[in-house]
């Protein structure tokens, strides 16, 4: 949900109009209206936010303007000239106060001397390929039709499997940085795709539910899983993908086969999550509160075009922590910019019998395996051992 908050150009025009006179009740309207339809409507473009100042003569490094995202070290992706080029971003050589100059890892396609501007992603690798192992395309039926996911079987049949789930504005790619760690745990690892992701097929009213309608492809996933031999399954979420996760094991049929959660920058509570982004957005309260009752509301859905509400209050694992009966491992970045992480220390300080929370520092939103990949590794991999 956050990365696609920050890349959506409806974000300016809100605080503008906001700014101008949100006293008046039409313009009021108009921006509530277009505040709950951010939240739920899937976006399709990005949002070009770093500057490319040059690059070298020899294509091995980059010099970019300084971001809150670009002067984190580690190893990430870098999209560019509208996602006709992409290249893998190493390790930071040198930084000013206004530039951060890095290594280029690779030029995976693209013309980069003629590119201007980028993104950043929590992306690595492109494809499964990539990772070295055996892997299977499949199609997984669900309500909303086949989603398309990826199945790296283990070296040794255990029966234990572990289905990650990506977050919000992104798709089964983000989930690949995780299979190595499963992988050498044992584990036969299963990436899906969800309804409205641009990989499986999209809902009826081609609106996110936060959760609440994502999570029965999920769950779909366990039963495939299952038929495939799963007795144990392990549910990864990665930001909104740790609120599908929530919704699933507390709801799915098959929760029982459910052995434990990890989460990484998941969105615990959405009500504190949303409430963070209207102020990032500098939006007046009455318009936070207003955009919210319209997303719960019977009647929300013909501002919307959700075909149910959102039941928020459903959506908070802060005060439904006593609904989770599985060890939890909960990783967070104190700065992690989109998704606070105050609802996750809370649901950890709730239930310390079952949930392991790991405070990371400086990584920002779903690039902790990014920014420190040795540590990522070993406590994933630890809290891995322990539960088996």
């Amino acid at each position: 949900m956050p990365e696609e908050f920050r890349r959506r150009s409806v974000v300016p025009a809100i605080a503008a109009v906001a700014g101008l006179t949100v006293s008046s009740a039409v313009a009021a309207a108009v921006v509530t209206a277009t505040v709950a339809r951010l939240v739920v409507v899937p976006a399709r473009r990005f949002r070009y936010d770093v500057r490319i100042r040059s690059v070298s003569d020899d294509l091995t490094s980059i010099i970019l303007d300084a971001t809150d995202d670009s002067v984190v070290d580690g190893r990430y992706s870098f999209w560019f000239s509208n996602e006709t080029g992409h290249l893998r971003l190493g390790e930071i050589v040198d930084r000013s106060n206004a530039t951060v100059t890095r290594r280029i890892e690779e030029i995976t396609f693209g013309d980069l001397r003629r590119a201007r501007r980028g993104r950043i992603s929590s992306w690595y690798y492109l494809r499964p390929e990539e990772l070295g192992y055996p892997v299977e395309s499949v199609e997984v039926g669900t309500d909303a039709g086949s989603a398309p996911a990826w199945i790296f079987p283990a070296s040794s049949d255990s029966g234990r499997w572990a289905i990650h789930v990506h977050g919000r504005g992104t798709r089964r790619q983000e989930c690949l940085r995780s299979i190595d760690t499963f992988h050498a745990a044992g584990f036969t690892n299963l990436i899906v795709s969800y309804r409205n992701d641009s990989d499986a097929p999209s809902s009826p009213d081609g609106r996110y539910g936060l959760g609440s309608t994502e999570w029965r492809d999920v769950d779909a996933a366990i039963g495939f899983a299952i038929a495939r031999g799963a007795r144990e399954i392990v549910l990864f979420g990665w930001s909104m993908g740790g609120a599908i996760v929530l919704q699933t094991v507390t709801r799915s049929a098959h929760a029982a086969v459910v052995s434990g959660l990890v989460l990484d920058s998941p969105v615990v509570d959405w009500l504190e999550t949303l409430q963070y982004q209207a102020d990032l957005m500098r939006l007046p309260s009455l318009v936070t509160r207003a955009a919210l009752e319209t997303l719960a509301a019977p009647w929300g859905g013909r501002v919307t075009g959700l075909a149910a509400p959102i039941d928020l209050a459903l959506m908070d694992f802060v005060t439904r922590a006593d609904a989770l009966t599985v060890p939890v491992l909960l990783m967070h970045s104190d700065d992690d910019g989109f998704v606070p992480p105050d609802a996750a220390r809370a649901l950890a300080a709730a239930r310390p019998d079952i949930v392991t929370y790991v405070p990371f520092q400086t990584a920002r939103h779903t690039k902790l395996w990014n920014y420190d990949e040795e540590r990522w590794r070993r406590t994933v991999g630890d809290w891995l051992r322990r539960l088996a």
